[in-house]
C-alpha cells in the first residue's frame, strides 16, 4: 500500500504522510549502497508477496474459528498485517527516497561513501565507510553520515585534526587517508 490520496503534511519544517492506520512518516533522504538498496527491494518484494499471503492465510484459518471478539489466533493475524503493512509503507518510503552511493575514486573530501582511515591515542588507526543510517553497522566499521562521527568528518580532508563528541566523550582524530 503506497501513500497515494494521502495529505502530506509540515511539521517544524519536515515533510511527512499519515498512513491508513495513523502511523507518521517523516520523508527524508536516505543514502543507500547499490547492495543495500537491493536488499530493501528484495524485503519490500518479500512482504508484498510471500509475508502478506501468509498474514491473509492466518487472518481467514482465525476467521473460521468463530466469534472475532473474543479470537486470540485472529488479533494476532491482524496485529502481524498491521505491522507488515506498515513496514511495506516505510520500505517504499526509503525506497522512493532513496540516494545510490556508490564507490568513490581518491577523494580530497570525506564525503557519503567515502572511506576514512584515521588515527586516536584512544583507539589507533581505524577505517570508516560514512554509509546512510539504514546500513550502518559501527562494529563492522560502517558509521551512519548522521552519527556524531559521520557527521565530524563529513567535508574534512587529508591530514586534518578533529574533535568528535560521542556519547563515551570526546575523543581526537588524525584524518590519514580518504578514498
Amino acid at each position: 500500500m503506497g501513500n497515494e490520496g494521502q495529505v502530506i503534511h509540515i511539521l517544524k519544517g519536515w515533510p511527512f504522510y499519515l498512513c491508513y492506520n495513523s502511523c507518521l512518516f517523516i520523508m527524508t533522504t536516505q543514502y543507500f549502497s547499490p547492495e543495500g538498496l537491493e536488499k530493501l527491494k528484495k524485503e519490500l518484494e518479500e512482504r508484498k508477496g510471500e509475508v502478506r499471503a501468509e498474514v491473509t492465510r492466518k487472518i481467514l484459518a482465525a476467521k473460521e474459528l468463530g466469534d472475532l471478539s473474543e479470537n486470540a489466533e485472529y488479533i494476532e493475524a491482524k496485529e502481524m498485517q498491521g505491522f507488515n503493512e506498515g513496514r511495506i509503507a516505510e520500505l517504499e518510503d526509503m525506497i522512493k527516497n532513496a540516494v545510490l552511493i556508490g564507490p568513490h575514486q581518491k577523494a580530497e573530501i570525506a564525503v557519503v561513501g567515502s572511506t576514512v582511515k584515521v588515527k586516536s591515542s584512544e583507539h589507533g588507526e581505524q577505517k570508516f565507510t560514512i554509509v546512510g543510517a539504514a546500513e550502518s553497522n559501527p562494529a563492522q566499521g560502517f558509521i551512519s553520515n548522521e552519527s556524531p562521527l559521520g557527521t565530524a568528518f563529513l567535508g574534512r580532508k587529508k591530514n586534518e585534526d578533529i574533535e568528535v563528541k560521542t556519547p563515551a566523550g570526546t575523543v581526537k582524530y588524525k584524518i590519514l587517508d580518504i578514498s
